[in-house]
Parts: C-alpha cells; sequence; structure tokens
C-alpha cells in the first residue's frame, strides 16, 4: 500500500507545472489520485509528507535523478500486443506490400516513438517476420525498428523482451506466443533472437529534437498524444514528418486525430483504420 501524503492545491499546480515542462503532460484538476498512487514509494525513500516537499526537491540544482525517477512514476507504461490491430493489419496488408515493392534495395526503417515496455514493437517486429516468411526476397536490404520511450527504467525492460505470462496474455494470440517465444522455466517467457535483432532502444523526450534520429518510413506515434497541450502535440507532429520519408506514414493511436496539418499529411482512410502520409 503506497503511503499518503498531503497534497494541498497550489502544491498540485507546481507539480503540473514541473511535470508538463520537463515531458509535456499535462495533469488534470481531478488527477491528484494518480499522484498518490504513483509517487507513494518515492516520497516514502525520501522522506517527504508533502507534495511541497517533493516539489522543492525538484527544483533544486543536480537533482536529475529525482527527476528521472518522478518522469519514470508519472509517464504511462500500460500497454498491450497488437494494441487496436488495425494499425499491423495495414502494416502487412497494405505498407510493407507498398514498401517491398516500390522501394527494392532500401533498408526499412520504422520508428515506435512511446515503446513502453517493448510490445510495441516487437510487434511490429512479428508483422516483418510474417510478411517475409509469405513473400520470399521482400525487404532484402534489411529492416530496423527505432523504439524510444522517456523512461529509462521501462526501457531496460524492454531490452530484456522477458514478460510474465500475464502480460503476455494481453493481446498476444497463442500461436503467436509459441512461434516467437520461449519459455525461461521460472514462469517467465523470452522473445526470440530473430524479433528481437531488429529492434534498437533508444531514450527520448518528445519533447526534445528528433533530427539525429535519421529518416524513417513510417512512424508509430500511438497513444501518447492524448497526454500532451493541442500546441505540444502539433509541434511535435511538425518534428517528426521531418524525419519521415517523403511518402513516408504516421499511425497514430485509435482515440487521437490530426487536425490542423493538412499543409505536411494527407489523412487515407484504410477501412477499417486512418494512417496519414507525409506530403
Amino acid at each position: 500500500m503506497n503511503q499518503r501524503f498531503r497534497i494541498t492545491a497550489e502544491d498540485f499546480r507546481q507539480f503540473s507545472v514541473f511535470l508538463e515542462q520537463s515531458c509535456g503532460i499535462l495533469l488534470a484538476e481531478h488527477k491528484q489520485y494518480l499522484v498518490q498512487s504513483r509517487l507513494g514509494k518515492i516520497m516514502k525513500e525520501q522522506s517527504c509528507d508533502s507534495l511541497s516537499d517533493l516539489v522543492d526537491r525538484l527544483k533544486r540544482p543536480g537533482g536529475n535523478a529525482l527527476k528521472d525517477a518522478v518522469i519514470d512514476a508519472m509517464t504511462t507504461n500500460e500497454t498491450l500486443w497488437f494494441r487496436d490491430i488495425h494499425p499491423y493489419e495495414i502494416l502487412a496488408k497494405r505498407l510493407l506490400p507498398e514498401y517491398a515493392s516500390e522501394r527494392r534495395g532500401q533498408k526499412l526503417r520504422i520508428w515506435s516513438s512511446a515503446c513502453s515496455s517493448g510490445q510495441e514493437p516487437y510487434s511490429i517486429s512479428m508483422v516483418i517476420d510474417e510478411f517475409k516468411r509469405t513473400t520470399p526476397g521482400a525487404l532484402s536490404a534489411g529492416e530496423e525498428i527505432l523504439a524510444t520511450d522517456i523512461s529509462t527504467t521501462i526501457l531496460q525492460q524492454a531490452q530484456k523482451g522477458e514478460y510474465e505470462m500475464l502480460a503476455l496474455g494481453r493481446g498476444l494470440s497463442q500461436d503467436r506466443l509459441k512461434k516467437y517465444f520461449v519459455a525461461s522455466g521460472d514462469g517467465s517467457w523470452q522473445i526470440r533472437p530473430e524479433i528481437k535483432a531488429r529492434v534498437r532502444f533508444q531514450n527520448l523526450n518528445l519533447l526534445g529534437q528528433y533530427a539525429s534520429l535519421g529518416q524513417f518510413d513510417i512512424i508509430f506515434c500511438r497513444n501518447v498524444l492524448i497526454y500532451f497541450s493541442s500546441d505540444v502535440k502539433i509541434e511535435i507532429l511538425r518534428k517528426m514528418r521531418r524525419q519521415l520519408k517523403p511518402g513516408g506514414y504516421l499511425l497514430l493511436g485509435a482515440s487521437e486525430s490530426l487536425s490542423g496539418l493538412s499543409d505536411i499529411y494527407k489523412m487515407i482512410h484504410c477501412r477499417p483504420g486512418i494512417i496519414y502520409q507525409a506530403i
């Protein structure tokens, strides 16, 4: 049970400002319960009795380790295998065949921009594996999936490629479990090396710059923009456009939409599902 601590309206406001400036996440006023549940362990470790104590420490110079721990705790790491299914069907049936046909001899690069504990990039890698098995000779130049997240802790977990059965049961079919995982003997399952080898993990704050990441054919930016203000969301999407190759594709979450950016993205209805193409 997390330790309860005091939160005044002003403490919450100051903490919300810190969080938005650090990683772009907007905390609604009714989300005080989220702060209570996620920060209890840190508050206990730091011997803080109130949120104002923690805010004061976060403002001090040289407190990067504490800042990182707080951001880790507050960023959402809940995810599924093949979440919402449609993006993966679009990838398998439309985007990969199109790429294999039109860009022979070029290495495919995909960016999973909020990869959490690895389910999204590993799901993408499985789709690529299935496509290559049914389309001999396709993607002969190879493929790379860059998976980024702001949380260093969750990235370390994702890199291991090891999951408990409870996590595997969320969206992963029995067929794919047998095909792509090996039982470790301690109740956990390890993803197969050939699926893992396509994925490279890297720490990245979406509020920062992306130029060093290079150009991509496809960007998955799913279920993360909902946490940002409209202005920050537009800024992120403009920066992502600069990392997309001409004609490249952007895939958003099921509850996310792109508005006001028709000068750089073209909406494509896939029925079911919507994707956006770089203009």
